[in-house]
């Protein structure tokens, strides 16, 4: 495992030095500003490089079909067409791209709308600089990357549902998770990410990382999203 922890490494860093293609993102918002902003704030990084800006999710379509973006920041309301439908033309058009919901909105029903049309990442725009690079990063690398009170919304939903009546009960793991990785896996339900999570058990990011590997192996699931609410669903969390 430490030596996918180190190829990860390697990765990004190799991004970072201009020896690999940087991650192409495309910014769809309806806000001028808010996209000038958001473009100036992205050009620093050397491994993320603004492709283009749409307006709304027809403008998307467009671009995304001769720009071929690796990522593309997406708002919920916008004229023409919404945030959530043009995230799910995209999906099905553009498998490849991963989309992020950038936006003011959290409530429930945005947030699973959102999530249902195949977001892989759902962020506030008054998130922290940093949390939306690593978000970027994250979607990039094929994760999931949900804002803490957003994960704690899917948990919570996930929670209710398999509570109704008639739902099916998953079949136990085959190899249960450890002490410490169902403690990690706690705080990914909650949203934290590896470095946060790193700092909290006071141990390395690489040793997370292979953590999270190992959970996302015994659990059969494919994001660190569909960890925590597979992990719901067995009465892990």
């Amino acid at each position: 495992m430490s030596e996918i922890c180190e190829s990860d490494n390697r990765l990004d860093n190799l991004k970072g030095s201009g020896l690999l293609p940087p991650i192409r993102v495309l910014l769809v918002d309806d806000q001028t500003l808010f996209r000038e902003g958001l473009g100036t704030l992205l050009s620093v990084q050397p491994d993320l490089q603004v492709v283009g800006e749409a307006t709304h999710g027809e403008e998307a379509l467009q671009l995304a079909a001769t720009l071929h973006p690796d990522v593309v920041l997406m708002d919920l309301r916008m004229p023409i067409m919404d945030g959530v439908t043009a995230t799910r033309h995209l999906r099905a058009t553009h498998p490849e791209c991963r989309v992020i919901i950038l936006t003011t909105f959290d409530d429930d029903e945005n947030v699973f709308k959102g999530l249902r049309a195949g977001a892989v990442g759902y962020l506030l725009k008054d998130a922290p600089s940093e949390k939306l690079i690593e978000a970027i990063r994250a979607a990039a690398r094929g994760e999931s990357f949900l804002q803490p009170s957003v994960a704690a919304k899917v948990v919570a939903e996930f929670a209710r549902l398999t509570r109704a009546p008639g739902t099916r009960v998953a079949a136990p793991l085959q190899e249960p998770l450890s002490e410490r990785e169902s403690e990690i896996l706690r705080l990914v339900a909650r949203g934290a990410s590896n470095k946060e999570i790193a700092a909290a058990l006071v141990i390395a990011e690489g040793t997370v990382k292979n953590h999270v590997t190992n959970i996302l192996g015994k659990l059969g699931v494919g994001d660190r999203t569909q960890a925590a609410l597979k992990a719901k669903e067995l009465g892990i969390l």
